[in-house]
């Protein structure tokens, strides 16, 4: 199903906010004082192309400096990807094939303003990610 999903989700808006991405992404590492906002954008990019069976946790060690940096991003690309997809999401929500997907769109809104702080881990089968577990096998 989460292949399905994606596959559709591909077609229908992931390719083209995974272009938005992108874009911000060169900008960003053009800028050279901004690569750090690049190399997040580009991450997030690749985590919209193909989101189903992946998730946006936070990341335990993120501090001050990530929120400060969430800031200038916000200010420099978010608006406007967070924009993308709020126009995306309700474009997918007019049909209802398109609703699993719009909503989807909705969730990555938090993530396009404030990707710094974020992993993007693969969801277990069992549903949420186990930290816990995680931890003792490393």
């Amino acid at each position: 199903m989460r292949t399905l999903l994606n596959i559709i989700w591909l077609v229908l808006s992931g390719f083209w906010l995974f272009l938005g991405y992108m874009l911000a992404g060169v900008i960003l590492c053009v800028l050279i004082v901004t690569i750090p906002w690049g190399i997040a954008s580009f991450r997030i990019g690749f985590y919209t192309l193909w989101p189903f069976g992946r998730e946006v946790v936070d990341h335990p060690r993120s501090g001050v400096f990530s929120f400060l940096g969430n800031v200038v991003w916000v200010i420099l690309a978010g608006w406007w990807l967070a924009i993308g997809h709020i126009l995306s999401g309700l474009a997918l929500c007019i049909t209802i094939i398109g609703i699993p997907l719009g909503i989807a769109n909705f969730k990555l809104v938090p993530v396009s303003l404030m990707p710094l702080g974020k992993e993007i881990v693969e969801k277990r089968r069992g549903g949420q990610f186990d930290r816990a577990a995680d931890s003792f096998s490393r």
